[in-house]
């Protein structure tokens, strides 16, 4: 597979948006947001993307012009339209809100309705943490369902995904951010691209049966996705749907547009200001003392905690460059092709 910088991918990103006349300081941020996303491991969610944000730009189902518009305001509650804009620019608008209001109040509620593509909502979760702020995100996503809920025998929800991220006094912020099923859509998708099976108990086929190859989530006859966790994944998809979409006026998966490039997620973002609760002290002596008790469940200390696995991709990648399938690469070089023509 291709090997690329960090600092390329950025502009060559950049460029392929500026090509479809996105203003410049849009496309940089789109651009890195993606990389960062793959920098940091999650590759379903990064550089390979574009294409399929191209193709919704030109369907008409993305506006990247759009930002948010405040719906309704009620201080420490917010509500949010995205009005199908790129979900990199709404997301960070959306946080920046919420954290204006969070350090007003002590708290924030904060839903977004229509964005597109939000990527990665671990990136949101640190943009609330670098400020300081505790954050809880519920998002589902308003496309084909392509998740079998728990004891059905088709597709009746997105991969929705849940995050929480919790700032550090001192080092990374913990950060727990994953799709309700088993794994995320778009990583069929890498798998599909460069050959491999899914692991087992993923994914069922067009009937229903269990099955190891991601054909199955990208072309007809279609499968699905399992939940995690049998019950737990699944009503986790139906909380995240209930509380991201239904709550902030978006669409849950049962008004979903399969056949549309465009991906629409909806949002409720919780956050806090934990120097305004009661045990902020003991809360933040807790935090590191928690951690290395769990690590020592291993005698070496050597197990991963939330947000590590990103941490430990993003310094490696950062040296040695960032790997794209090469379907992935193909589809990103006739974005390049297509603009010169």
């Amino acid at each position: 597979m291709p090997i690329f910088s960090h600092q390329f991918l950025r502009q060559y990103l950049h460029d392929r948006l500026a090509d479809i006349s996105v203003d410049s300081v849009t496309a940089t941020q789109v651009a890195n947001n993606l990389v960062e996303a793959s920098l940091k491991g999650h590759d379903s969610h990064g550089v390979s993307m574009l294409p399929r944000y191209i193709s919704a730009i030109r369907e008409g189902g993305l506006d990247p012009a759009a930002g948010v518009k405040i719906t309704a305001d009620f201080g420490a509650l917010i509500s949010l339209d995205g009005q199908h804009g790129f979900g990199q620019i709404l997301g960070q608008q959306a946080m920046a809100l919420g954290i204006e209001r969070a350090q007003q109040y002590g708290v924030a509620v904060v839903s977004l309705a229509n964005a597109h593509h939000l990527g990665r909502i671990g990136a949101w979760a640190e943009q609330a943490a670098a400020a300081g702020l505790v954050s809880l995100h519920f998002a589902n996503v308003n496309n084909r369902a392509n998740v079998i809920p728990w004891q059905g025998q088709s597709a009746r929800l997105g991969t929705n995904p849940f995050c929480a991220g919790i700032p550090q006094w001192h080092g990374e912020p913990i950060v727990l951010d994953f799709a309700t099923s088993v794994i995320a859509g778009n990583k069929a998708r890498i798998a599909w691209n460069e050959g491999r099976q899914l692991e087992p108990g993923c994914a069922v086929d067009d009937r229903g049966d269990a099955t190891v190859e991601p054909r199955f989530l990208m072309e007809e006859p279609f499968g699905a996705l399992r939940a995690f966790g049998e019950h737990k994944g699944s009503g986790l998809a139906i909380i995240c749907s209930l509380l991201g979409a239904a709550l902030t006026g978006g669409n849950t998966e049962r008004k979903g547009d399969p056949g549309k490039q465009r991906i629409i997620n909806n949002m409720l973002s919780i956050l806090i200001d934990p120097e305004r609760m009661g045990g902020a002290q003991h809360y933040q002596q807790e935090i590191p003392a928690l951690l290395d008790w769990v690590r020592s469940s291993h005698p070496e200390h050597n197990l991963l905690l939330p947000g590590e696995w990103e941490q430990k991709n993003y310094r490696q990648r950062l040296a040695d460059g960032i790997f794209i399938d090469n379907v992935s690469w193909r589809q990103l070089s006739e974005l390049q092709t297509v603009a010169v023509s």
